[in-house]
Protein backbone atom coordinates (compact mmCIF):
# COMPACT_ATOMS: atom_id res chain seq x y z
CA UNK A 1 0.00 0.00 0.00
CA UNK A 2 1.22 3.46 -0.85
CA UNK A 3 1.80 5.90 2.00
CA UNK A 4 -1.02 8.46 2.26
CA UNK A 5 1.27 11.41 1.58
CA UNK A 6 2.66 9.80 -1.56
CA UNK A 7 -0.84 8.89 -2.74
CA UNK A 8 -2.01 12.47 -2.19
CA UNK A 9 0.93 13.76 -4.23
CA UNK A 10 0.13 11.30 -7.03
CA UNK A 11 -3.51 12.42 -7.14
CA UNK A 12 -2.60 16.10 -7.10
CA UNK A 13 -0.06 15.57 -9.89
CA UNK A 14 -2.78 14.08 -12.13
CA UNK A 15 -4.97 17.19 -11.84
CA UNK A 16 -4.80 20.13 -14.25
CA UNK A 17 -2.42 22.93 -13.28
CA UNK A 18 -5.28 25.38 -12.84
CA UNK A 19 -7.20 23.19 -10.37
CA UNK A 20 -8.73 25.06 -7.49
CA UNK A 21 -8.10 24.18 -3.86
CA UNK A 22 -11.71 22.96 -3.68
CA UNK A 23 -11.23 20.62 -6.65
CA UNK A 24 -8.05 19.21 -5.12
CA UNK A 25 -9.76 18.57 -1.78
CA UNK A 26 -12.73 16.97 -3.55
CA UNK A 27 -10.46 14.59 -5.46
CA UNK A 28 -8.54 13.66 -2.33
CA UNK A 29 -11.79 13.02 -0.42
CA UNK A 30 -13.16 10.91 -3.29
CA UNK A 31 -10.01 8.79 -3.34
CA UNK A 32 -10.23 8.33 0.44
CA UNK A 33 -13.84 7.12 0.16
CA UNK A 34 -12.86 4.64 -2.55
CA UNK A 35 -10.00 3.34 -0.42
CA UNK A 36 -12.28 2.93 2.61
CA UNK A 37 -14.69 0.91 0.48
CA UNK A 38 -11.91 -1.32 -0.81
CA UNK A 39 -10.66 -1.81 2.75
CA UNK A 40 -14.18 -2.82 3.82
CA UNK A 41 -14.37 -5.36 1.02
CA UNK A 42 -11.00 -6.79 2.03
CA UNK A 43 -12.18 -7.05 5.65
CA UNK A 44 -15.39 -8.79 4.60
CA UNK A 45 -17.59 -5.89 5.69
CA UNK A 46 -20.07 -6.31 2.84
CA UNK A 47 -23.70 -7.28 2.40
CA UNK A 48 -25.54 -8.69 -0.58
CA UNK A 49 -27.71 -6.62 -2.90
CA UNK A 50 -30.76 -8.37 -1.50
CA UNK A 51 -29.80 -7.45 2.06
CA UNK A 52 -29.34 -3.84 0.95
CA UNK A 53 -32.75 -3.86 -0.77
CA UNK A 54 -34.28 -5.02 2.53
CA UNK A 55 -32.50 -2.24 4.44
CA UNK A 56 -33.61 0.43 1.94
CA UNK A 57 -37.22 -0.77 2.06
CA UNK A 58 -37.24 0.01 5.81
CA UNK A 59 -36.54 3.68 5.12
Amino acid sequence: MTAPKEEAKRIIDTLPEDSTYEEIVRELAFDMMIQRGLDDVEAGKVISNKEMENEISKW
